[in-house]
């Protein structure tokens, strides 16, 4: 397997994950962590990552004390981590312990991966790795991040950062958007879609996405976007507009704007051309090589065209891309 960050690969095996445990950590994110890096994928014949759990003591109290958790390995297995991911935890007043934020700066002096859900970013920004550097958090945490963290470049209105090798989530659900954007990251669009359909979550929402999406119950008649969306993800290769999806939805194309930016934060547009990219990914993934094919059946137009998204999205060219991800 192979990884666009600069950290370097384990020779054998695959790649691995470890998880910081520490007392009052959030259940919910690591219920997450643990779904997606830490399951057995027997429908893909093979296993994708490494994946332990560590905590500084030998028993941890989680969040709130709903549960302790026992029978893990010791902090020392952090540093055997391809990828680290810190704690997080509602108290982020409360310092974190210094054999923790000195486990993580040893990973990051040596090269791994860090990732940081919700508060985590909090960890990693008292670690000391966050200076200079992109990340997000939870919304309400914004403040009071920017205040302790001066240093740090913060970005409060997006679901996750990808910053290179240390990557940072917003709260709680935007764990698993971070998490798939990862899988993706290590083993192309293919494989996230596989993963994500067997987490019955979407397959793909941009980190610029906004955190905060507001979800009124809607009037009659049902104002979801589910079956337009579903209508173009059919006709991805002709050429929608946001006219047309406006069309099909019976609304106008500021309506249509404003639903979009209700029900998924962020626009007709981006939400069309992010599909588009996915599905050219995926046509790149099992053989297609013709890159104009590709842009065609993909509604992206032109190879020049699929070449500026692909580098944006990935920092990979379509034939570097191919090379790392196709079959």
């Amino acid at each position: 397997m192979t990884q666009r960050s600069s950290h370097a690969e384990r020779a054998v095996g695959p790649h691995r994950v470890v998880v910081i445990v520490d007392e009052n950590s959030n259940p919910f994110e690591l219920g997450c962590a643990t779904e997606i890096f830490g399951l057995r994928r027997p429908e893909l014949g093979r296993d994708l990552y490494d994946f332990r759990l560590c905590s500084p003591d030998p028993s941890t109290l989680m969040r709130d004390g709903f549960f302790t958790l026992t029978g893990i390995a010791g902090l020392e297995a952090a540093d055997a981590a391809d990828t680290l991911i810190v704690p997080n935890r509602p108290d982020v007043e409360v310092p974190r312990r210094a054999a923790v934020l000195e486990a993580v700066r040893r990973a990051h002096a040596r090269g791994a991966r860090l990732i940081g859900f919700c508060s985590g970013a909090f960890t990693l920004a008292e670690a000391g790795v966050l200076d200079g550097r992109r990340a997000t958090t939870h919304w309400q945490w914004a403040d009071a991040f920017r205040a302790r963290f001066p240093s740090a470049r913060l970005e409060p209105d997006v679901l996750f950062v990808d910053d290179g090798d240390i990557l940072t989530a917003a709260g709680s659900a935007a764990a698993l958007d971070l998490g798939l954007h990862v899988v993706r990251r290590d083993h192309g669009a293919e494989i996230a879609n596989s993963v994500s359909r067997r987490l019955v979550f979407a397959a793909h929402r941009d980190g610029g996405q906004r955190q905060f999406v507001e979800r009124p119950v809607p009037d009659l008649p049902d104002e979801s976007l589910a079956p337009v969306l579903a209508w173009a993800q059919e006709r991805l290769d002709t050429p929608l507009t946001v006219s047309d999806l406006a069309a099909r939805a019976a609304v106008s194309s500021a309506t249509l704007h404003r639903r979009f930016r209700a029900q998924l934060g962020t626009t007709p547009w981006a939400w069309l051309t992010g599909e588009r990219l996915t599905l050219a990914r995926r046509l790149i993934e099992r053989g297609e090589s013709r890159l104009e094919v590709v842009a065609r059946h993909s509604g992206l137009g032109t190879a020049a065209t699929l070449r500026a998204l692909m580098r944006r999205e990935t920092g990979l060219t379509p034939s570097a891309y191919r090379r790392r991800f196709g079959t």
